[in-house]
């Protein structure tokens, strides 16, 4: 594997002053990390972004960490591998952390103080398929297609696939992804059913309509082009790679599902953060000021972020692909490119809190679905985001961050309970409201999905 590891003279100068107080050029206090040479993991996909620009403007080594950066073959062996310890931590699926804690999968105590992003995913569907559904989509009045696109428009398609006896093959990332829920999300807002998993089939495929498998993201566009799958949801920059190529067309972003909603998270074990306390809270900082970076002055910094996420070390796409959507803009079909200002957002709108409204909502599509096989009370919810998110470390690092002049209070959400406000209808594809604190309420009142107390059985 590549590997990115920088060494300057402030590992010289780190280790005659371990023992005392180190500055930085901002002549902010470090703390005393308690393990100062890290090797952190990513999935090549623009939103592992915080990690490459705490690296590159040298936030790692001013918090008194050097790091380097691997990026991993798919999300499994990531997630196995800092279970192992052969990674102190890395960027991970933001269901990842709640599903091992929770035994689904594989069983570990993960936890994160800090999330990477809001929004940034989408959903493709090959060039034939587009050419079926695009009959069904309404046009406005200047010509264009109406937005954002609902599954209505894909459920003829669907159900002729399914007359003439054929699997209409979806592909996503991970059973625990955010891609994955938000396909699945999309579908069964257009009537069209993504399917269960139940104790003793875990294909997720059990009454399925539409049959999702898991494809690592950057072999997402080629193995649509081969033809095994019709469609599939993943980050980018690997939508608009299939605009780039000419093989697909990105239909929805999930922003246009619900808006601002949660995606990656930092993800380390909860042994890592008892034995390294202020190493979590150096990573912490160094992360909150990379977000930060990559949002201010109205996304300023966001043309040198692509430059530098194009690198093979990093993403590895080309540099037009990724300034696609990481400037402000995407593009759906081939020359229909709109403004889609918060395609990618980092630091606004407290993305980097880890709210626990936002595990909430992935253990309620965990329900769902069937991940989680039987009924569990309000209450298990909120303990079981708040096993795994940590509101606190994030909060304490923001408060550093702030005293070291490189951030202001009104940036952090002090005072807050750990919930955003309940989603309204508005803001959701299917117009169903969300409120984290009546989760099974909520997994109620959505039309296709396991209600109550019922288990699905093979």
């Amino acid at each position: 594997m590549i590997e990115i590891c920088r060494r300057t003279l402030l590992t010289a100068t780190a280790a005659m002053l371990m023992s005392s107080t180190v500055f930085t050029s901002a002549n902010a206090e470090t703390l005393d990390v308690e393990k100062d040479e890290l090797k952190l993991g990513f999935i090549k996909l623009t939103d592992m972004a915080p990690l490459a620009i705490a690296y590159e403007k040298g936030y790692f080594e001013e918090e008194g960490l050097f790091v380097t950066l691997e990026p991993q073959a798919n999300w499994k062996v990531l997630l196995d591998r800092v279970i192992t310890g052969e990674l102190d931590g890395a960027h991970m699926l933001a269901g990842q952390p709640l599903a091992a804690t929770i035994g689904f999968g594989t069983k570990a105590h993960i936890v994160t103080p800090f999330s990477m992003d809001l929004n940034g995913n989408g959903i493709t569907v090959s060039n034939e398929i587009w050419a079926e559904m695009k009959p069904n989509i309404p046009v406005g009045a200047d010509g264009k297609l109406i937005h954002p696109i609902k599954a209505d428009a894909l459920k003829p398609v669907v159900d002729r696939y399914k007359a003439e006896g054929k699997p209409f093959n979806m592909g996503m990332v991970f059973p625990v992804s955010t891609h994955n829920y938000e396909l699945r999300y999309w579908l069964a807002s257009g009537g069209i059913h993504p399917g269960f998993y139940s104790k003793s089939d875990i294909s997720g495929q059990i009454d399925a309509d539409a049959l999702l498998s898991v494809t690592p993201p950057p072999q997402m566009p080629a193995t649509l082009e081969a033809g095994t799958i019709l469609g599939y949801s993943v980050g980018e920059p690997w939508n608009q790679a299939a605009v780039f190529k000419g093989i697909g067309v990105p239909v929805i972003t999930d922003y246009e599902m619900w808006k601002n909603n949660p995606e990656k998270v930092f993800g380390l074990t909860k042994a890592f953060t008892e034995k390294n306390p202020n190493t979590t809270l150096a990573l912490t900082k160094a992360l909150i000021r990379a977000a930060k970076w990559l949002d201010e002055n109205d996304n300023a910094n966001r043309l040198e972020a692509v430059e530098i996420l194009a690198r093979p070390e990093y993403v590895g796409a080309d540099a037009e692909v990724i300034a696609n959507s990481m400037t402000g803009t995407f593009e759906y079909e081939k020359g229909d490119k709109r403004a889609v200002p918060d395609f990618n957002v980092f630091y606004r709108y407290f993305a980097t809190y880890p709210f626990y409204s936002d595990a909430i909502w992935y253990l309620t599509q965990m329900r769902r679905c069937g991940q989680i096989a039987e009924h569990k009370p309000d209450e298990w919810y909120a303990e079981t985001a708040k096993s795994v998110y940590l509101p606190d470390i994030y909060m304490k690092a923001a408060e550093l961050v702030i005293a070291d002049g490189h951030a202001s209070k009104d940036e952090f959400p002090f005072g807050t309970d750990g919930y955003k406000a309940p989603t309204p209808a508005a803001d959701i594809i299917d117009g169903i409201p969300y409120d984290a604190k009546a989760p099974n309420a909520y997994i109620d009142s959505l039309k296709i999905g396991i209600k109550a107390k019922q288990v699905i059985g093979g």
